[in-house]
């Protein structure tokens, strides 16, 4: 996959535990144009690569800003931006890709949790810029925990932000919130899996069409114990060979092993870099990428988490 080279021009400290990068070109060629919701691939000195979202306005060109918190659980992503990356280090990146698009609609709800404010802020300037109707409900442990909070409120759509703080507990109320849906009025939330669990069935239980509410996972929910890992095959199409994936290894991981290069990102099935084409078999879809329905149809899958219902599965590699 193509990559482009990225100079960090400003490293900031924007709330406790959450740091912003401003990255430009490295060279003469221009940062390809963005659109709000999406996001890079950034391939970190520790060789680790994680998406993050683009949070800057996609008329901001020249520039990529993107924010991230300090996870406490971190697989090495986080910990290397905050105690790694510096401003000056050049960086590579992928093209932005968009997993989380605005759709057109009279009227649009945006409620982010915690650092899920990040492809929010890109949608809600981009509605504003546009003229169109809309509402930012950002929910946060703390005011100290609040990023861009001071840009939200110099914004010129201040007026259509509000803030929810836990340790005062000022919760958000998603009935007068979301109201009576609205044929025409889309909903996008963004933070923590619990947290978008948490407004997916709010808004289920309020009537809202599953097509009207959007959705973008950070990390996968925790693997509950009622999930069994048992060995199967994949078998790769071009060079007709079987390669037994273990109980504790991935598809991706035997894949890379045995070397058979896709690319991986996130390796918990939200991000969708890794999907891969299945030619037969049945996978056991783990991943929070796919909707039902392309579940349904058993063509696809990502070998970053996802397993095999059937004793083989046929890649198409």
């Amino acid at each position: 996959m193509s990559t482009i080279d990225v100079r960090v021009e400003r490293k900031i400290v924007e709330a406790d535990g959450i740091v912003s990068l401003e990255l430009r070109a490295a060279g003469e060629a221009a940062l390809p144009a963005l659109a709000a919701g999406a996001h890079i691939d950034i391939h970190l000195p520790n060789g680790l690569v994680r998406p993050y979202s683009l949070c800057n306005a996609p008329g901001d060109s020249g520039r990529y800003v993107i924010a991230v918190l300090r996870d406490p659980d971190s697989r090495g992503g986080s910990v290397a931006i905050h105690e790694t990356v510096q401003a000056g280090d050049v960086l590579s990146i992928s093209m932005p890709k968009n997993n989380f698009p605005l759709v057109a609609a009279r009227r649009s709800i945006l409620i982010g949790g915690g650092i899920g404010i990040t492809p929010l802020l890109s949608m809600a300037q981009t509605l504003h810029a546009s003229g169109e109707p809309f509402e930012l409900h950002y929910c946060a442990r703390s005011e100290s925990r609040t990023a861009f909070r001071e840009q939200l409120l110099g914004s010129p759509f201040s007026g259509n932000v509000r803030f929810y703080f836990d340790d005062r507990g000022d919760g958000i109320d998603m009935t007068q919130v979301l109201g009576t849906p609205m044929q025409e009025t889309h909903l996008y939330v963004c933070g923590p899996a619990g947290f978008i669990e948490f407004v997916r069935a709010s808004a289920e239980r309020l009537g809202w069409a599953h097509g009207n509410v959007h959705f973008e996972f950070f990390a996968a929910p925790e693997i509950t114990g009622e999930q069994v890992n048992a060995a199967f095959e994949v078998e790769i199409a071009s060079k007709s060979i079987r390669l037994t994936v273990p109980e504790d290894r991935s598809v991706a991981d035997v894949l890379q092993d045995n070397g058979i290069d896709i690319p991986v990102s996130c390796s918990q099935g939200v991000c969708g870099t890794c999907l891969t084409r299945v030619l037969s078999g049945t996978p056991e879809h783990r991943d929070l990428y796919l909707t039902d329905e392309e579940k349904a149809l058993n063509d696809q899958f990502l070998p970053c988490c996802s397993r095999a219902v059937s004793r083989v599965l046929v890649l198409d590699l």
